[in-house]
């Protein structure tokens, strides 16, 4: 058995949001056959309450409070020293002395890091004396801010494409003192390889995965809309994800504003479902009497087995979308913008593809007319899932890189 020291940008637990589903599992697998010292922050008040189950899955765990505000204030400094704002509010001094206390007292045998930001927390000069570092990177971080920038009028126009180019040549230094990173998809690997063609080598994917007998359909499960004055005839689509992030938010504007007119004329009895922690106030704006959001719930499922359609209209997008694996997991029938199905090994019987409104619109309608049709993709897709999203096989490609012969390494 070998001792990891892994770091982590946000609480692994609860697995409710993508990156904490990845991380969850990660840091699950890791545990089965190495000593895992993990550092991480809690930056929620929401996850204060899971803080106890942390500690008995990991033992050896060291967790921080962020402040955001504060975090956001001191990540300013990034301004004067010319660094990402997004590594600066990842930054404390006492986590710092952490994990040089951890490195000191303990034989760590490799580090492994969840998201490029936490890096900044290992010297990345190169040593032969000292614990090769892993890096899950999951997607490429920069392209995202850049994305933004594409997106949005001046000044924050500016401040994302100024933190796109910083983050990009942090991602490269980082990746060029890893022993291994890995990203989502072969497309984000690939992307990778063509902004930083000098870690190429270095470079490897390591998608990601479903529980499959979490995320699954359970004719004992009641269902969460029966008392919301539905009948017979209502129909339901529904959207997942954590409502305080702005892909997510976007994306649910962006199918109110141009889609939901339309197909609530075509099917008066429609209902849109948003499902979600932390609905910021654009996304309660959305409210009328055809559209919901439910805020926090404490079971997706429910909602997911019970609707007739999942959409996913994400047009910024990074890597595999959890909220499509579990709703296909589910046995749902999903229509993704075509971003988002791109990078999901899936063919057009299991997942359907759209892209731009008129699109989007044939496809849900087209499925809402078939219901059979679209309870032959939903099963399709929770198939296909099964064959090719199990996290153990996924994780496993972490493996060969995590033995202690393995000693090239780094200066911490």
């Amino acid at each position: 058995m070998s001792n990891l020291l892994y770091l982590v940008h946000r609480l692994p637990f609860p697995p409710n949001k993508g990156d904490k589903v990845r991380s969850y599992h990660l840091l699950k697998h890791l545990m089965l056959k190495h000593r895992v010292f993990l550092g991480t922050f809690v930056d929620t008040p929401d996850d204060e309450v899971y803080v106890e189950d942390v500690r008995r899955l990991c033992p050896d765990c060291h967790i921080e409070r962020l402040q955001p505000l504060i975090q956001k204030i001191c990540s300013l400094s990034g301004f004067l020293t010319n660094q990402p704002l997004t590594v600066n509010y990842y930054f404390k001094a006492s986590f710092q002395s952490w994990v040089k206390k951890t490195l000191e007292e303990n034989k760590i045998d490799g580090i492994v890091i969840f998201s490029s930001v936490m890096a900044q927390y290992v010297s990345l000069k190169s040593s032969s004396m000292t614990p090769p570092m892993l890096v899950d990177f999951v997607d490429v971080d920069s392209e995202k801010w850049i994305q933004y920038a594409a997106v949005h009028h001046f000044p924050f126009s500016w401040l994302y494409r100024r933190e796109g180019r910083l983050l990009r040549a942090f991602e490269s230094s980082v990746a060029l003192s890893s022993k291994k990173s890995f990203f989502v998809t072969e497309s984000e690997t690939a992307l990778f390889k063509l902004v930083a063609p000098a870690c190429a080598s270095k470079l490897l994917s390591l998608s990601n995965g479903v529980d499959t007998h979490f995320y699954s359909p359970d004719p004992s499960r009641t269902s969460p809309f029966d008392n919301d004055g539905l009948n017979d005839r209502t129909r339901i689509i529904v959207f997942t994800g954590a409502m305080d992030y702005w892909p997510n938010v976007d994306a649910v504007v962006w199918f109110v504003q141009n889609i939901w007119p339309t197909l609530s004329q075509l099917w008066p009895s429609l209902r849109f479902y948003i499902v979600g922690r932390n609905p910021s106030p654009t996304v309660w704006a959305l409210v009328s009497p055809s559209v919901f959001v439910t805020g926090t719930v404490v079971d997706v499922r429910p909602y997911l087995q019970y609707s007739d359609l999942v959409v996913a209209p994400l047009r910024v997008a990074r890597g595999v979308q959890n909220k499509i694996l579990e709703a296909m997991a589910m046995a749902r029938p999903v229509v993704a913008s075509a971003v988002c199905a791109k990078a999901i090994n899936a063919g057009a019987s299991e997942l359907v593809s759209a892209s731009g409104v008129t699109d989007f619109l044939n496809q849900i309608n087209a499925l809402l007319s078939a219901p059979l049709d679209a309870e032959n993709l939903g099963q399709m897709a929770r198939l296909r899932v099964i064959e090719m999203y199990g996290w153990t096989a996924h994780l496993s490609g972490i493996d060969p890189y995590l033995l202690p012969s393995l000693t090239e390494g780094l200066a911490v």
